[in-house]
């Protein structure tokens, strides 16, 4: 199969590929035009590099059977749980420490997808354990009703991460429970009821969510989301438009690009759609736009330069809000930035967040202006584990560990590093797309072939990942067709270890 490999030794790196010729059923084809062919999991252990050393030591597992545990998950778990389960051969998961984890059979793994892009400063940090644990002999539950110091604390830290006028913070158990009430709210100080986001775009899976969320596959055949439009992603690989200086990358796309200097007429396209739906889709006044700065599930899209800014001006003149999701690209992961939308250069009405907050204990906020929160202070709304004392607690010691590990600047040297790096490989093989993203988000889009830029079947991709999940590193997929990989979540400890990237 075709092979990425790169060992990260602090901000140096080597990196190497191989495309193995194997007998088999599917085949994948050369930039030059050959072709040969592959077959899942049909390598020597010589094709596969030693793990690098780690001087951690997990525990012992000496629990249930593999066996009982796939028993249990499929007569006692909600069958969405087998459906979702990764790979043919699951991975059984019994312990972590930083960018790795241990299986129940004592095999080791490089997390590069780090629970979908939620272990943002690794796994069991100690920092963050220990103010777990501290919180925990403490203080367990309670709720606002009453004033206790881990609330207070964190509320004013995050707040002292974002520009004003973007000051009060709701905090919430979830992604998707964060994007509902930006909904709510939205609507409440606007008074109007119609929400814009992209295709491609996911934004949760609660009733109201799911209207938001532009992706078959997150789709139930019910009624949902009322008053919420999809509009086309402004896509420069996949999308009718883009060229080679599009968008806010290490690396840009293969396309030919004829614009002058400073002028992408792919952005002006896509601007155009965006009015064409404000003309023919929704009434002339609107409640709000939500858009991800780098669309994750839709894997890993960016939009031209100047999109949202000028996206952001066209939906306040229809007297709607903007909100960014920054569920993934939130707390340094795009390295350049803090959050998402400070790269795109604008301001907006509300931020919504959740997985890397708590380094994957369940939290989410939604921060807005105090003029939008006094809207929503017309009725009560009240949320039994929202600003949990633990929850406050992990979030707060997750803002410390980024800033005194250095965390983003982290984000921004590997993550480049890995770009320009896979680019190399995009050049050289026709299977891979496209390479973008910005830090550690980062999409490898493959197809069949370049000029098509048809998606890569799910069985081909299916063979791929259960072959680097098999050479021990774990990655994540996404794309409306499932077609992209994400390579890139992984816990910014790189820096300090060797790893490879598969």
């Amino acid at each position: 199969m075709f092979k990425l490999v790169s060992r990260l030794s602090g901000r140096r790196a080597a990196v190497t590929g191989q495309f193995c010729c194997r007998p088999g059923s599917s085949q994948l084809h050369l930039a030059s035009g050959a072709s040969c062919q592959k077959s899942a999991l049909d390598y020597s252990s010589a094709d596969i590099p030693d793990m690098p050393s780690c001087d951690f030591k997990p525990e012992e597992y000496k629990g249930m059977s593999k066996e009982r545990m796939m028993e249990i998950r499929r007569q006692y778990c909600n069958p969405m749980t087998m459906k979702v389960t990764y790979y043919k051969k699951p991975v059984f998961i019994h312990q972590g420490h930083m960018q790795w984890l241990w299986d129940v059979d004592g095999r080791r793994y490089l997390d590069l997808f780090a629970g979908v892009a939620t272990v943002s400063v690794g796994h069991c940090h100690p920092k963050v354990t220990a103010a777990a644990e501290h919180q925990l002999k403490r203080l367990w539950h309670t709720t606002s009703i009453y004033v206790y110091p881990p609330l207070h604390e964190y509320c004013e830290k995050l707040a002292s991460y974002f520009p004003d006028p973007l000051k009060v913070i709701y905090l919430t158990n979830s992604g998707s429970e964060a994007n509902d009430l930006a909904m709510l709210m939205a609507r409440l100080h606007t008074g109007n009821f119609d929400i814009l986001t992209f295709r491609g775009s996911y934004h949760g899976g609660s009733p109201q969510t799911m209207g938001l969320t532009s992706n078959a596959a997150y789709k139930y055949p019910i009624a949902n989301g009322l008053g919420c439009t999809n509009t086309m992603c402004p896509d420069v690989f996949r999308g009718p438009w883009g060229g080679s200086h599009c968008r806010d990358s290490p690396v840009q796309t293969i396309r030919d690009c004829g614009c002058a200097q400073g002028h992408c007429m792919a952005n002006e396209q896509y601007i155009g759609q965006l009015k064409e739906t404000f003309a023919t889709s929704v009434p002339s006044r609107i409640a709000a736009f939500f858009g991800e700065p780098i669309q994750g599930v839709g894997g890993a899209v960016q939009y031209p330069k100047n999109y949202l800014k000028e996206a952001y001006k066209l939906v306040r003149e229809r007297g709607g809000v903007c909100i960014a999701d920054e569920v993934q690209t939130g707390f340094g992961r795009t390295g350049t930035h803090f959050w998402g939308f400070q790269g795109h250069d604008v301001i907006p009405d509300m931020v919504t967040m959740a997985k890397g907050i708590g380094n994957g204990f369940p939290m989410g906020a939604v921060v807005t202006t105090p003029e939008i929160a006094a809207s929503f202070a017309k009725g009560v709304h009240f949320n039994t584990f929202g600003g949990n004392p633990v929850a406050c607690a992990i979030a707060s010691s997750v803002l410390d560990t980024i800033k005194e590990d250095g965390a983003q600047q982290i984000s921004l040297d590997v993550g480049t590093y890995l770009m320009t790096e896979l680019a190399k490989f995009r050049d050289k093989y026709e299977i891979i797309g496209d390479v973008r993203g910005k830090g550690l988000q980062i999409g490898v889009e493959m197809v069949k072939d370049k000029v098509s830029r048809d998606p890569l079947p799910a069985e081909a991709m299916g063979e791929i990942f259960e072959d680097v999940k098999d050479m021990g590193v774990l990655i994540g997929k996404g794309g409306v067709y499932g077609q992209v990989t994400a390579p890139s979540f992984c816990t910014p400890a790189v820096k300090k270890k060797k790893v490879y990237f598969c």
